[in-house]
């Protein structure tokens, strides 16, 4: 069955330089993401629970701005996840948008999932 593209934003209240931090290194993200990360080159493997490790690429980014990472289940699709810093050009509110692919039915699991993972991002920074 084909994924569909769904989106998220979420508030962040800390500085971008530090967010990104967290969102593009093995050690930022084993804090929040997995329970270890480990970065071979462009390639991040995530482990959760002792389970075996889950391998995804780093396919795009841009410093302070985004990671884009696939799956290698989603080897050979256009399928990704994406994280992305943006900040309001009037009020400098800054936010974490999410971009992901979920199985058509699973939205709110999905979404779930990221709230989780955001909150507990959220704590790790302070922001919460």
């Amino acid at each position: 069955m084909a994924k569909h593209k769904v989106h998220y934003e979420f508030p962040m209240h800390c500085l971008s330089e530090i967010l990104y931090e967290y969102l593009a290194t093995a050690e930022g993200l084993s804090e929040w993401f997995a329970d270890e990360v480990v970065e071979k080159g462009d390639d991040f493997f995530f482990s959760w629970g002792g389970g075996p490790a889950e391998k995804a690429t780093l396919i795009r980014y841009k410093p302070e701005g985004f990671v884009r990472f696939r799956w290698e289940e989603d080897e050979g699709t256009k399928n990704f996840f994406e994280m992305t810093i943006t900040i309001d050009d009037i009020t400098e509110d800054l936010a974490l948008n999410i971009t992901d692919f979920c199985e058509e039915g699973d939205e709110e699991e999905n979404a779930m999932y990221w709230e989780n993972l955001i909150e507990n991002l959220r704590i790790k920074l302070g922001a919460a």
